[in-house]
Order: C-alpha cells, then structure tokens, then sequence
C-alpha cells in the first residue's frame, strides 16, 4: 500500500530511471540490496515491476523488525516455544542470533535428536542460503501481499554466483532483527505469507550495526518439497505471541 501511494512521488524519477524506483516510506539511505519485482506497481509497465538498486537513495524501513522506541513488555511472559526469549531475557541465551540450522539446534541434546530427527534437517526440497547484499535476486509477489517467488537471478549476482537458489523458488523463510529496549535478536522466521514491504523490511533489517554480514533465506522448490512438510517444519520457528516477534502474519 505504501509503494502505491508513493507513486505519484516517484513518477518522474522513473520516466528517467526505469530500473529505480523508490518509496521515501521504505528507504532513506543508500544501502546494497535485492531487487524486487512486485505485481502492485500496475501503472509501471513489464509486469509492474520494482526495482530496488544498490544505486538508490534508499533503506529499508525496519520499523516492523527494528522499532525506534523501546517496546512495552509485560513482567511475566510465559514462552510457548523454549528457543524464544521473553521479558528480561530477551536478545540473552544461545538462540538470540540465527547463522544457519545446524548451529540453531546445536544446543539441542542428543535425545531430541533420536526422538525428533526431522526437525534437524530441511524437509526435501527446502534449501537455506547465506548471502551477502545484494543478494541479486529478483522477486515477484504470488498474490498481492502474499508471498515471493524468484522470478530471475542478476547475472553475475550473489545467488547466482552461489548457484542454489533457482528461478522459482518459494521464499518460506528470513532472517530479521527484532530490538526492545536496548537488547536485540536476530531470528530466521517463516515468510511464506509475508507480503512485498515486509519482506524487504526483513531482509534490509540484516544490517552490519547488528553483526550481520550476510541475510538467510529459505526457499521452497516446487516439484520437489511437499509444502504441508514445510510449513509443519517452519511452526519450530513461528514467534509465540507473548514474544516481541509476533507479526501480524
């Protein structure tokens, strides 16, 4: 909604620029990102497309994942998931930063591996990818504010250059930063139902201030993951509603 709203703002720039298109609501500075095609943009010809380049005045608007004042907390909070910290722990313990799964669920004992073995590995065809910004992945929304697939790689881009990701692909998980107060996390969350800005909310949130020099991503192959599989593995990593990570999702 916002991008829609900033298009008359950005009209002229796109009349000289047709690979720039901003919104003064979700960038502010120049920062290296994704590109992104997004099917709302109806005016703008090619398939509505939305570029975000490295060359724009721009960054993401982490408000949804990074807020600017101190969130209000209650003094007892009652996690449903152990992974996720509450109240005074919050941004404490060995789950408060995601790098990659295995280093996730190296806490875990042993026993949990032998009783619950599928929740230490990728369902088939789920693939997790580390990359740098730009990721040079260009995205497209499957329905308006619902979900990203990979409709093309950049040529010469970090994914492609990584060579996983593939054109079609599915975006069923991130990583983002979350504050309160003066304590942050970094967690990997499903994304199967997030929309165009959160999506870019997310992955621009992954900021170096915040230790990251990289952003994950989980993606989902159709013709090879089974998606009722995936989304059962991706409930390990849905925030709990007492948490400061529960999105309107």
């Amino acid at each position: 909604e916002s991008l829609r709203n900033n298009f008359a703002d950005e009209k002229a720039l796109i009349k000289e620029n047709r690979h720039l298109v901003g919104s003064q609501v979700a960038y502010q500075k120049i920062i290296p990102t994704i590109i992104i095609i997004s099917r709302r943009m109806t005016k703008i010809s090619m398939s509505s497309i939305v570029l975000l380049s490295a060359q724009m005045m721009l960054t993401p608007s982490v408000e949804s994942f990074v807020p600017s004042h101190p969130l209000s907390m209650p003094s007892v909070l009652n996690a449903v998931n152990g992974i996720w910290n509450t109240g005074n722990d919050f941004g404490k313990g060995k789950f408060r930063f995601y790098e990659d799964l295995d280093s996730f669920m190296a806490p875990f004992p042993d026993e949990d591996r032998e009783l619950y073995p599928e929740m230490f590995k990728f369902p088939k065809g789920v693939y997790e990818v580390r990359l740098a910004k730009p990721c040079g992945i260009i995205f497209e929304e499957v329905e308006v504010g619902k979900g990203v697939f990979v409709a093309d790689l950049v040529e010469g881009g970090n994914a492609e250059r990584q060579g996983i990701i593939q054109k079609g692909d599915v975006l069923v998980g991130v990583t983002a930063i979350r504050i309160a107060g003066a304590k942050w996390e970094r967690r990997i969350l499903p994304a199967r139902k997030f929309g165009f800005d959160m999506v870019v909310n997310a992955i621009g949130s992954n900021e170096e201030r915040w230790g990251c020099d990289n952003v994950v991503l989980m993606v989902e192959r159709p013709g090879e993951a089974n998606s009722e599989e995936v989304d059962k593995f991706l409930e390990f990593f849905e925030p709990p509603a007492d948490t400061p990570w529960k999105l309107p999702v």
